[in-house]
């Protein structure tokens, strides 16, 4: 039986969104270009006063709010990035995610530049430790991805390195920025769907404006 089986059988009122937000855990990671999604998340959490709680048997820190008249649950695995699945499997479980594309995961982006927000459903791995991981836990790469770029580094072998490094010089303003969209983005999200979304989140370019669309 399938994950997202398995979670329509539990009882009681299911979440209509589960958020989760990648990232290491510890002060050693925090800030670091592998843990923009967490960021992201916790930053939408705080908007949304609400508090972010260890929840052992998920393996994350989770909270759940209402946006609207939907049910969110936010969540930061505690796992590190290469068993972020277990966190996932087990949150999708918990509250109740039947649909694939309910799952939203928040994540950086080599592929895409610093400042640069990306929504889309479904798609590849592209080499994301944390996504090989959920994709291989849910059997499925159909849930819903928010790609926060953080550019490539340097030289394509310093790739490792690079994500645990903090932003430098120009990129840091710009990924604040890009998380400050994507928490936007989150928001239409569950309001009012994916392609709203989009327009929120994929028309931006780096270095333009938010204001100027």
């Amino acid at each position: 039986m399938s994950v997202f089986r398995r979670a329509a059988a539990r009882r009681g009122t299911a979440a209509d969104w589960l958020v989760v937000g990648l990232g290491n855990p510890g002060e050693r990671y925090a800030g670091s270009r592998h843990n923009v999604g967490a960021e992201a998340t916790e930053r939408w959490a705080s908007m949304l006063q609400c508090n972010l709680a260890v929840q052992r048997r998920e393996h994350a820190r989770v909270a759940q709010a209402t946006v609207g008249e939907r049910r969110i649950t936010l969540a930061c695995p505690t796992t590190f990035m290469n068993e972020s699945g277990r966190s996932v499997g087990a949150l999708v479980k918990r509250h109740g995610i039947v649909e694939p594309s309910r799952l939203v995961i928040v994540h950086d982006e080599l592929d895409l530049e610093p400042g640069q927000v990306r929504l889309k459903s479904g798609g590849g791995i592209a080499g994301h430790n944390g996504l090989a991981s959920i994709a291989n836990q849910l059997g499925t790469q159909d849930f819903t991805r928010l790609r926060i770029g953080i550019g490539k580094p340097p030289r394509p072998e310093a790739g490792k390195k690079w994500v645990l490094q903090r932003p430098r010089g120009h990129e840091e303003p710009l990924i604040d920025t890009a998380v400050v969209l994507a928490v936007a983005g989150l928001e239409v999200l569950v309001r009012d769907g994916i392609e709203a979304a989009m327009t929120v989140t994929n028309a931006r370019r780096r270095g333009r404006d938010p204001q100027a669309q």
